[in-house]
């Protein structure tokens, strides 16, 4: 039989072995539907832009892929603005340090490298997801066989929830999966298995959100989302940050609220620890994101929160938020 053949009724299955050019001349079967939202990808492998998806590849022998050696941010651009880059990169470096993990040679022009990605992007508004590896060399787990980390850089189109989930809101759910140790809910690492089963948790609950609690009955975080509440007596309360990833986009949230301190809609923000008996009290509950800005949640396990309508300090910080991420140079920088 033909090298690449299929086997026929009745014989010996075979698995094609393919050369460079077996896998050249047939490049276009590999791309899939789910492809058409990557727009471009930098890699520290190749030192440089691809804009084809089926190229958009990370060797099978990089910590990143086999032990989640790695590090990443994402950021948003709108209107070919980044929203809070310099944030987003300080975290970054605070998660590659966390696991001694050196920077690229790169990264130095990280910024260049960024713009460039965009630009080859095409668009506007955009997802940019910034990952450091430990970079190839070998299967087991000692990071010391790989000779140097690896720089990749992946722009996806922006992808924002629907307008209903802004003016009704949101259910969500609690999910029961462990809440990560604090060494690791600190540091924003590849390993993200806990996040993708709190999200397995409420899609097969027919949510699109979940969060979870720790061993000690307190809120903790959801999927890729902090959970923020409005307490009865008129303070932002935030869940203790010490087994929570301190969210870029939940953290500005914190900054706006300042504006309705001021203004005597609230009294303070108040880092606590958050029981259910106290979250059930709340008339407020909101999730902050990256993609997401700050969605409303009118339902939990069920039941409403509130009125079951978003309430008010909701409502004013998804519009402090939306103008901050189109008028405020302070946290935008321009990328295209």
């Amino acid at each position: 039989m033909e090298k690449g053949r299929s086997s026929g009724p009745g014989e010996p299955m075979t698995v094609p072995v393919f050369s460079i050019q077996d896998l050249s001349a047939g490049m276009a079967r590999l791309r899939k539907p789910y492809h058409a939202g990557y727009l471009a990808m930098y890699s520290g492998i190749w030192k440089g832009i691809v804009t084809d998806p089926v190229l958009m590849t990370v060797p099978v022998d990089d910590h990143l892929v086999h032990r989640a050696d790695a590090v990443f941010d994402v950021f948003k651009c709108v209107r070919g603005r980044a929203y809070c880059f310099t944030q987003h990169m300080a975290r970054l470096e605070k998660s590659a340090k966390g696991i001694d993990l050196k920077m690229p040679a790169d990264y130095s022009r990280i910024d260049e490298i960024v713009r460039a990605s965009i630009r080859a992007a095409g668009e506007a508004d955009v997802v940019v997801r910034v990952m450091i590896s430990r970079g190839p060399g070998g299967f087991s787990t000692n990071p010391f066989e790989c000779p140097e980390s690896i720089l990749y850089v992946v722009i996806t189109r922006l992808k924002t929830p629907p307008p209903e989930h802004y003016e009704r809101g949101v259910a969500i759910i609690s999910a029961p999966v462990p809440v990560k140790p604090p060494l690791f809910a600190n540091i924003k690492s590849c390993d993200y298995l806990g996040n993708v089963l709190v999200k397995k948790a409420a899609k097969e609950a027919g949510v699109e959100y979940a969060v979870n609690w720790d061993e000690n009955g307190f809120l903790a975080e959801g999927s890729t989302e902090n959970i923020l509440l409005v307490s009865d007596d008129g303070r932002l309360l935030v869940p203790g940050l010490e087994r929570v990833l301190k969210g870029v986009t939940m953290t500005r949230v914190m900054e706006l609220t300042e504006t309705l301190v001021r203004e005597g809609l609230l009294k303070k923000v108040d880092i606590t620890d958050i029981d259910r008996n106290l979250a059930a009290r709340c008339p407020e509950v909101l999730l902050t994101g990256t993609s997401i800005d700050v969605v409303p949640v009118t339902t939990w396990d069920g039941r409403p929160v509130g009125d079951g309508t978003p309430g008010p300090i909701t409502r004013r910080l998804i519009d402090l938020i939306r103008k901050d991420q189109t008028e405020n140079p302070d946290v935008l920088t321009e990328m295209i």
